[in-house]
């Protein structure tokens, strides 16, 4: 994958199929450190030690519809490839979190790419369930976007509505922005 966004999209459905009623999507950025973390939360189901053991072998897969999972290996190889390392931890009943460390000076290291768009596919895939919580931080500088906020203030009107849903993506891409310090 060309993007981190898109490697983003593909964990996070993950979540989503995980039945995660809320799935946290931390981006920071630490230039002093040269450090790009990115975490992934999830409230769903979890997984036994097993499967835990077994998820970052790209031949293992809970799905039925193909017979190789390859979303945490690769994103766990394009990890090591740039200086840093993925860390994966859950609990049946729990959830899991993933967390993966980029050296933001080396030369694999991907552009973020279109992370608006990866949030609008997000809901638009699922928009009654799980929410979002997107907490994007760069320097000390920092944004956040929360589905529940959303959701409240729109008063039963659903997220996948394609205002809503440009609005989202329109706000997402403007607190980048500002956080970058772009705006």
């Amino acid at each position: 994958m060309f993007e981190l966004s898109l490697h983003i999209l593909d964990l996070v459905q993950n979540a989503v199929r995980a039945g995660a009623s809320l799935v946290i999507i931390r981006i920071l950025y630490d230039t002093p450190k040269d450090q790009l973390t990115i975490e992934l939360v999830d409230d769903g189901c979890g997984m036994d030690e097993a499967l835990l053991k077994r998820v970052l072998s790209p031949f293992a897969t809970t799905r039925t519809t193909r017979k190789v999972g390859l979303g945490i290996p690769m994103f766990q190889q394009l990890a090591q490839q740039c200086g840093g390392d993925l860390t994966l931890e859950s609990q049946v009943g729990v959830g899991t979190t993933l967390t993966a460390r980029f050296q933001m000076s080396s030369i694999d290291l991907p552009p973020l790419g279109d992370l608006p768009g990866t949030l609008r596919t997000l809901i638009l895939g699922s928009p009654d369930k799980p929410d979002f919580l997107l907490e994007y931080s760069r320097d000390g500088r920092a944004f956040c976007l929360d589905t529940r906020q959303v959701r409240a203030a729109l008063d039963g009107l659903s997220l996948a509505e394609p205002d809503i849903l440009d609005w989202i993506a329109g706000y997402i891409r403007e607190g980048m922005n500002e956080t970058d310090g772009r705006g």
